[in-house]
């Protein structure tokens, strides 16, 4: 499946293609890339219909750049790599002949009579030495132990499952006389679906059709299966899809873990009579329980993986102990929303664009990251959740996607310490002779809507509702070192805060003027919540 890999800085995602993706900082973005220098909407990535994918920049500002020029529309290849803004993104592009598997069939109408032999597969286990009577049983043996041996050395080490499926059937086509394979994995419904296909020729048949009548067999009662001589026996009269294939011996094979069935290997034979024996089945199906072991190992890797992705783009936006209610499935973050009342933080730079005007891209970028990283980082000490950020605009919720105790105050008890941690962030900026970051901080309470908003192609988790309009205006209200908070967030925390009443104003869009106030600071006879600072918040 094609795929792209975008990389910035340290920071690796995998985001597999659609037939149409967009590409941009804006969220809405089928794949968002927080990177000041790429457009909002930067590029698009379409599939034609030859199944080729097309890079198309939507003429961005600062462009999109391959082998170091700069290109419009680019049709693209498995490798390719291409930069926009300080990110780099890979194009990677592995054919799974999706062809191939498509031809792959289950054709119902055998009968129980069309299977020659069946070994259960528990009856794989090796014998104690004592109980050892002939040389036959010890050199069949032997011969499953060095087989094993050697799929483990093949593919023990193999955790990427698009490349353990052809070195199975690899060892496979080495061990017996089979002419085509298939390799069939369940789905999380249980549904079997080929997965991969081999010839020893080389070339797609134009058609590998597999006897349900043994397919049954395998999954019902995790039995290996030999069929007989399709072509000569008389047994095989009925079985039409065998016949015009011209199959002459099958083994069909489960892929057991325990007693959960992975999924079946199936090998055919079109030209040699009597292809496959009963040995040749019983060293198979050792073969298929260590192939099983391989194929659950590159799964478990696989989910790893997902789990750590998931838990990578999930903690950007909210505290680590939300992260694990997430991944444990304790917590569902809901599509459509629900109404909760909510204290939203808005934080935003003062005089960024003077501030910005002269510098390079990059030194914008690199600033904007270290002062995020500083200001996430006291969100999260606080319970809050990351709802975006716009442009230098941190956006915080108190309250979502979980309920807390007391998010009026500890998002005013979170302001106050963003204003303690930028006091340490300038002090470091000025011994690098770079001008000070100055803020104002805007919070509010009210009942908004939360969840996951978006289309099937992109959602993003967020707050909407006339509250967060409302913590915007009293942001844009404050001046530099100032957090003004709203009239409904002051009772909550009144008491417990040194707060001035502000003269009200009159906020877009709102028809009466808004009561707000200004924090100063904790008041000395209460204790603050772990990691809030109770000194001045001027400065």
């Amino acid at each position: 499946m094609a795929k792209l890999i975008v990389i910035s800085g340290e920071e690796r995602q995998e985001f597999d293609l659609a037939a149409f993706n967009t590409i941009g900082r804006h969220p809405d973005n089928t794949i968002q890339i927080l990177d000041r220098i790429i457009s909002k909407e930067h590029a698009h990535i379409q599939r034609g219909a030859d199944g080729r994918f097309l890079l198309r920049d939507l003429r961005s500002l600062n462009g999109t750049f391959m082998r170091g020029e700069r290109v419009a529309d680019h049709p693209l290849i498995d490798g390719d790599e291409f930069t926009m803004g300080s990110t780099r993104i890979v194009f990677v592009d592995k054919p799974r002949a999706d062809d191939v598997l498509n031809r792959v069939t289950i054709a119902p109408g055998l009968t129980e009579s069309h299977i020659r032999g069946r070994i259960q597969a528990e009856t794989g286990d090796f014998m104690p030495e004592k109980h050892i009577t002939d040389d036959k049983t010890m050199r069949r043996d032997y011969e499953r132990l060095r087989i094993g041996h050697e799929l483990a050395r093949a593919v023990g080490s193999e955790l990427d499952l698009d490349k353990l499926l052809p070195k199975i059937l690899d060892k496979a086509f080495e061990l017996v006389n089979a002419d085509r394979g298939v390799i069939l994995l369940a789905d999380q419904s249980g549904k079997l679906l080929p997965s991969y296909v081999k010839t020893r020729s080389g070339k797609s048949d134009p058609n590998i059709t597999l006897s349900n009548t043994v397919m049954q067999e395998v999954v019902n009662n995790k039995a290996a299966v030999l069929s007989s001589d399709a072509t000569m026996d008389s047994r095989f009269n009925n079985a039409h899809s065998i016949i015009m294939q011209g199959i002459r011996s099958t083994m069909t094979m489960p892929l057991l873990h325990s007693t959960e069935l992975l999924g079946i290997i199936h090998l055919d034979s079109l030209f040699t009579s009597n292809a496959f024996t009963e040995k040749d089945l019983q060293i198979c199906i050792g073969m298929a329980a260590q192939a099983a072991i391989a194929i659950q190992n590159a799964r478990l890797a696989q989910r790893i993986e997902k789990e750590a992705q998931t838990r990578a783009q999930i903690s950007r936006l909210i505290p680590p102990s939300v992260v694990e209610q997430v991944l444990k499935g304790e917590l569902v973050i809901e599509k459509g929303g629900r109404l909760a009342e909510v204290t939203m933080l808005f934080s935003d730079i003062r005089g960024f664009t003077r501030m910005s005007d002269g510098k390079p891209a990059q030194e914008i970028v690199n600033t904007l990251n270290e002062y995020f990283e500083v200001m996430v980082d006291v969100l999260f000490k606080y319970g809050g959740t990351l709802d975006k950020f716009v442009g230098d605009e941190i956006i915080g919720l108190f309250g979502a996607p979980i309920a807390m105790d007391d998010a009026p105050y500890k998002a005013v008890a979170c302001g106050i310490a963003m204003l303690h941690a930028l006091d340490e962030f300038n002090r470091t900026r000025a011994a690098e002779g770079l001008s000070p970051i100055e803020i104002g901080i805007g919070i509010n309470t009210g009942q908004v809507i939360t969840g996951s908003i978006g289309s099937t192609r992109a959602l993003q988790y967020t707050a909407i509702g006339d509250p967060m309009n409302v913590a915007s205006r009293l942001c844009n209200h404050a001046k530099r070192g100032e957090i003004v908070i709203s009239e409904h967030t002051y009772r909550h925390v009144a008491g417990r805060v040194n707060a001035s009443a502000m003269p009200p104003f009159a906020a877009k869009g709102k028809a009466e003027e808004l009561k707000v106030f200004r924090i100063e600071g904790f008041r000395s006879m209460h204790t603050p919540v772990p990691g809030e600072w109770t000194g001045p918040t001027n400065g």
